[in-house]
């Protein structure tokens, strides 16, 4: 049997641990248990003439309870903040990864507009091309270069069989020669509209790709094709019905990926405005718990039914098995 030296080093180690808890909780009820269970040490350790034992038998059925209660809660509460903290972490790695894609939007947003302008000297030389036999490549190698620096990120799927139907044309209606070949129609629109285009979308379908322009100042009343379709790898040009790009769906993307980082990072600032609370959050069927215990350890006559032991113990052992916790 420990001596009463012992027993009240003892004490004063769970007493302290008591503190921290209420320390690291700052709940009113964990404080409220300290405050009392101090003054109940306190008041064995300055009246010799009761049983030290009474002491141990107090802290055995109600501290060591309360304490084993309380680190199990914070161990949860550590383990839901790994949890946000995590979320968090994931969340900034797609936020990382949405910025770089807007970036890389904003270079393809900025490409296309340089690509048209290409594709309109380039058509405007193949027109001349054709027209005096001269032998100047219209095409330079940078004009494939757009597709195949943006056509896996930014270019459409389309199926085989609308790819297979945008390329198909009839070769008695087409202008080629060694470097290129168009829509004899195209090409009278581009000479009537100065070769001025606007890049509408890219397409593909397995390893081919398309790239689809409009006319810059397309008349309704006056004007065919409004849109037509280049291939690069044949540096083909065809007219295309508006149709067949109908169920295509074209519009850009970078706003939806603008709106998603706005939302992560609204919902990750929530998040690490949680944390704080969920550090200390106090289950609220233990934080009734607790304010019952806290009120019967205050009751003058709490030193009385010490020894009553199974009926005391019940009500912590009720808070160490709840499910809530």
């Amino acid at each position: 049997m420990e001596n009463p030296t012992q027993l009240f080093g003892h004490s004063e180690a769970l007493i302290d641990k008591l503190r921290l808890f209420s320390l690291f909780f700052e709940d009113e009820n964990v404080i409220r248990i300290y405050a009392r269970t101090r003054v109940i040490h306190n008041l064995f350790r300055d009246n010799k003439e009761l049983d030290a034992h009474k002491l141990e038998l107090f802290h055995l059925q109600y501290t060591e309870s309360i304490l084993a209660l309380l680190l199990r809660i914070k161990q949860n509460n550590e383990k839901h903040v790994t949890q946000l903290t995590g979320e968090i972490g994931v969340n900034e790695e797609l936020i990382k990864n949405l910025s770089e894609a807007m970036q890389q939007e904003q270079s393809f947003l900025q490409a296309r507009i340089a690509q048209a302008n290409a594709v309109g000297v380039a058509l405007n030389k193949l027109y001349q091309n054709l027209s005096d036999y001269a032998r100047d490549n219209p095409f330079p190698a940078r004009l494939a270069e757009f597709s195949n620096t943006y056509a896996k990120d930014f270019f459409y799927e389309v199926a085989p069989e609308l790819a297979d139907e945008l390329l198909d044309y009839d070769p008695d209606r087409v202008y080629r020669n060694g470097y290129g070949t168009i829509e004899k129609k195209l090409m009278g629109l581009q000479c009537k509209h100065q070769f001025r285009n606007l890049f509408h979308a890219g397409l593909k379908s397995g390893y081919r790709v398309m790239e689809v322009y409009r006319l810059a100042d397309f008349i309704v009343e006056d004007d065919d094709n409004e849109y037509f379709v280049y291939d690069p790898s044949r540096n083909l040009f065809l007219g295309c019905e508006t149709e067949k790009l109908s169920n295509i769906e074209t519009t850009g993307t970078l706003s939806k990926k603008a709106q998603i980082v706005l939302e992560l990072n609204e919902k990750n600032a929530r998040l690490k405005n949680a944390i704080p609370a969920a550090r200390i959050a106090i289950p609220g069927e233990v934080a009734s718990l607790l304010k019952d215990y806290s009120t019967r350890i205050e009751d003058i006559n709490f030193l009385d039914l010490i020894d009553d032991f199974d009926i005391q113990a019940n009500i912590l052992k009720t808070m160490l098995n709840t499910d809530s916790i």
